[in-house]
């Protein structure tokens, strides 16, 4: 299972707006800049985030993003859905059923596996990963 480039960055952009001192925006380059992409890219994930109700954009010359909400209510699982959408990453692709009753057996198991996952993902919080960063950069 793969998730697109596009989570990647998010998660990473969540992170480090999460490190960012609280009330200041941060702008596009240089959340760009940091993460080696072009401006115009990351925009696109970042209205995504926007429009999940996880970031928000500040216009004008001090303008930038931040988080919305409290970082520590801000799950991995949000910001998945928020870039890759809330639809299930298996369906049957056979014309017939498993069995007789009409039920895609394979399907069941992958949905199991995925409600598995996403459980995992909903626990883990973006400010936990921040916290984390901190303690290290604090050590050396």
């Amino acid at each position: 299972m793969k998730y697109s480039k596009a989570t990647n960055y998010a998660l990473h952009t969540m992170v480090y707006l999460t490190l960012a001192p609280k009330g200041k925006s941060v702008g596009v380059e240089q959340l760009a800049k940091i993460q080696d992409l072009s401006p115009t890219y990351l925009s696109k994930i970042l209205t995504k985030l926007v429009k999940a109700g996880l970031i928000e954009s500040t216009p004008g010359v001090k303008g930038g993003y931040s988080i919305v909400k409290h970082a520590g209510d801000i799950s991995f699982l949000d910001v998945i859905h928020a870039i890759e959408g809330k639809t299930s990453l298996f369906s049957c692709s056979l014309e017939h059923e498993d069995d007789d009753s009409g039920e895609c057996l394979i399907e069941n198991v992958m949905i199991e596996a995925e409600r598995n996952m996403m459980d995992q993902l909903g626990k883990k919080y973006i400010k936990d990963i921040a916290e984390q960063i901190e303690s290290r950069m604090e050590r050396k």
